[in-house]
């Protein structure tokens, strides 16, 4: 029998993940209308003064989405742990890094995407002037993708366990912090005309290091938790 190619074998999983997605479009949409509102309730709780909603709101934001991913991590690889999927991709002949990487890759369009097209109308509910959402925007470009591969190093080293979500929190939200300050500290220099760069720099660092390094280690991880 023939072996598929690698190429065949992530348009395949791409696939297969984008119909789940579309069969499981509500478990997909919880982590965006979470993210929506406890954004939307933030003003009732701190107070509608534009001045200082605009000081706080990339703030608010962040954390947020750095809460929206956390709650959508559960379904990276917990429905393959259950059905056995996950066992033969770690049997299989191709790299396992590489189909963990499509795996994110498409659990970050599913979940991180949509928070980065509600963030700008978020944005207008928090009073942040037109540089602060663009700077939103972009930081959250970075950073979302960031969260997603730390997450999925924390889901790979729990998904054995049951009802790991409060080990899966304390793992992987000391692992966020830096992600979350350099993202809303950047939004805030934007506010005030402030140069922007080096957060940027930061915030591009991580990304790319978390691309290097959070699919060998999730890799790794996948293979500790099946034995």
């Amino acid at each position: 029998m023939m072996v598929p190619t690698l190429g065949n074998a992530l348009v395949a999983l791409v696939r297969r993940d984008i119909r789940l997605v579309v069969r499981h479009r509500s478990e997909i949409a919880n982590p965006v209308l979470f993210f929506i509102i406890v954004v939307a309730l933030f003003p009732f709780g701190v107070g509608s003064d534009p001045t200082q909603l605009a000081l706080i709101g990339s703030g608010i934001v962040w954390v947020a989405a750095l809460l929206a991913t956390l709650l959508a991590l559960e379904g990276l690889f917990r429905s393959d742990f259950e059905d056995g999927t996950l066992e033969q991709m770690v049997l299989g002949l191709h790299p396992l890094s590489a189909l963990v990487l499509s795996k994110v890759f498409v659990h970050w369009c599913a979940t991180g995407l949509p928070l980065l097209i509600a963030a700008p109308l978020l944005g207008i509910l928090l009073n942040m002037s037109l540089a602060g959402q663009l700077t939103l925007l972009a930081a959250l470009a970075l950073g979302t993708p960031t969260l997603s591969l730390i997450g999925a190093v924390g889901m790979a080293l729990t998904v054995g366990v049951k009802r790991g979500g409060l080990l899966l929190t304390l793992l992987v939200l000391p692992l966020y912090v830096p992600v979350l300050i350099f993202g809303a500290s950047v939004v805030l220099a934007a506010e005030a005309g402030l140069p922007t760069a080096g957060h940027f720099y930061a915030l591009g660092a991580m990304a790319v290091l978390a691309l290097s390094l959070a699919p060998l280690a999730t890799s790794a991880a996948l293979r500790i938790s099946l034995n």
